[in-house]
C-alpha cells in the first residue's frame, strides 16, 4: 500500500452509527399507519442504503404516491429528532485525532443528502475539522459514481492515488476504485455484508477503527 496522506469516509456504517436514529424514525412512520415498531437487528441493515431502502424492508408494498409520502415523512422525523441517538463508532473519534495530530486531512463523501450531513458535522462541532464534504445531493452523480470522490480528493488538495477511501458499503469500493483511491473496506458496518469480489480483496480490511492507525506515518 503506498503512502497515505489522506482519509475519506464514507458516514453512515462508517464514522457513525445511525440505525437507532433511522429505525427510530422508520417506526415513527410505521407508527402513523397503524403498524408495530420493528427491531434496529431486523432492519437496522438497510440503513446503507438511505430512507428508500429501509422503508423498503421496513413497510408494506404500496404505491409511488404513498411511497414518497413516507420517505418525506421519516426524513422530516430524523432531521428533528435524529442526531441525539447517531454516535460515532468506537473508536472513530480517537482516529480522527490521530490523523490531525499527523497533519493528514479527512474528509466525508456520504449519499446522504446535504440538509442531513451538514447540520450533523455542526451539532458534533466538526465543521473547522473536516477537510471536505461531498453529499448524495452535492453532485448529479453519486457513489458508486466516481465523481464524488474526485471532488472530494481536490477539496483535500491530494491526487486520488494518496487518499485511502474508507466505506462498509459495495458502493464505496466501487467509488473509490474507480477514481483511482485506495481502498479500505469496513466490515463492523451496515453493508459490509455485501461487500464481495475482487475489490473486496483489493481492499485494506478494517474490523475496528483502530485497525487504520496501523497505516499513519
Amino acid at each position: 500500500m503506498a503512502a497515505i496522506k489522506a482519509m475519506l469516509f464514507d458516514l453512515d456504517g462508517t464514522l457513525i452509527d445511525s440505525a437507532p436514529a433511522m429505525v427510530t424514525s422508520l417506526n415513527h412512520v410505521r407508527g402513523e399507519a397503524g403498524l408495530h415498531p420493528l427491531p434496529v437487528d431486523e432492519v437496522g441493515h438497510a440503513v446503507t442504503r438511505g430512507a428508500p431502502g429501509l422503508l423498503t424492508v421496513g413497510m408494506p408494498k404500496t404505491d409511488g404516491e404513498t411511497f414518497e409520502s413516507w420517505r418525506c415523512a421519516l426524513l422530516d422525523h430524523y432531521a428533528r429528532s435524529g442526531f441525539p441517538l447517531t454516535r460515532f463508532y468506537d473508536g472513530i473519534s480517537e482516529l480522527l485525532e490521530a490523523l490531525e495530530a499527523r497533519g493528514l486531512p479527512w474528509g466525508i463523501v456520504t449519499n446522504k443528502i446535504e440538509s442531513l450531513t451538514h447540520p450533523f458535522i455542526r451539532a458534533r462541532g466538526l465543521g473547522g475539522r473536516v477537510s471536505a464534504v461531498v453529499c448524495g445531493d452535492t453532485l448529479p452523480v453519486s457513489k458508486p459514481h466516481p465523481e464524488p470522490v474526485w471532488l472530494a480528493c481536490e477539496q483535500l488538495g491530494c491526487k486520488p492515488g494518496e487518499v485511502l477511501f474508507v466505506g462498509d458499503d459495495q458502493r464505496d469500493l466501487e467509488a473509490g476504485e474507480a477514481a483511482g483511491t485506495q481502498l479500505a473496506a469496513v466490515h463492523y458496518g451496515y453493508g459490509s455484508r455485501g461487500l464481495n469480489g475482487p475489490l473486496l480483496e483489493r481492499s485494506f480490511a478494517v474490523h475496528h477503527p483502530s485497525d487504520l492507525h496501523r497505516l499513519l506515518t
